[in-house]
C-alpha cells in the first residue's frame, strides 16, 4: 500500500558484491534507499573478526513513485544491475516488510557455536578433528578431542583452528 506521498518500497539487485558502491551512488542521486545489514563474527586468518553484512547480499530496497520519480537512472546506476520485476512490471514491496526490517535489532552471530565440527592445523596433529566446546580468552579456545578411544578437552591457539562446513 503506497504512503502519503504515493511512494513505495522496491527491490534492486545489485552486481555483485557491489552493493554498498549501488546504495551510495543511489543516495547520491537523491534515492531514498535501505540496506538492512547484522552484525556477523567470522573466522579469518586465525582471528575472529567482527564484520557489518548486508542481511540480503545482492539486494536493497528502493523508495519510489510510480509516476513523480524519475526511474531512468535507475538502470545505469554504478553497482545497479536491476529493479526487480515481475511479469516485465517492477513489484513493490510490501511497507510491513520494510518497517519491521528498519526496526529490527541486529545481534551478533557467532563464527562458532558449541558443538560446531572444527579441524586442527597444527603440522604434528595431521588434521585432526574436534568439537569446540567455547572460548578460552581472546586467542583460545577449548576443544574436545578423541585419543585412544578417550575424549580429552584441550585448549588449543584460535589460530590453529578451522571450521568444518558441513
Amino acid at each position: 500500500m503506497p504512503d502519503a506521498t504515493g511512494k513505495q518500497w522496491y527491490l534492486i539487485q545489485c552486481k555483485p558484491r557491489q552493493d554498498m558502491r549501488a546504495l551510495e551512488h543511489l543516495e547520491r542521486q537523491g534515492y531514498q534507499c535501505l540496506l538492512p545489514t547484522h552484525e556477523v563474527e567470522r573466522l579469518q586468518k586465525g582471528k575472529l573478526q567482527q564484520l557489518t553484512e548486508p542481511l540480503f547480499p545482492g539486494y536493497l530496497f528502493i523508495h519510489l513513485d510510480r509516476v513523480d520519480d524519475n526511474w531512468m537512472p535507475i538502470r545505469s546506476t554504478r553497482g545497479v544491475n536491476q529493479i526487480v520485476s515481475f511479469g516485465g512490471r517492477p513489484t513493490s514491496v510490501p511497507e510491513a516488510i520494510v518497517s519491521k526490517l528498519q526496526s529490527t535489532n541486529t545481534s551478533v552471530a557467532p563464527a562458532l557455536i558449541a558443538g560446531d565440527r572444527v579441524a586442527l592445523n597444527d603440522p604434528s596433529l595431521q588434521q585432526l578433528e574436534a568439537i569446540f566446546l567455547e572460548k578460552n580468552g581472546e586467542e583460545r579456545v577449548l576443544l574436545l578431542l578423541t585419543l585412544l578411544q578417550r575424549e580429552v578437552v584441550v585448549s588449543v591457539p584460535l589460530v590453529q583452528v578451522q571450521k568444518i562446513e558441513s
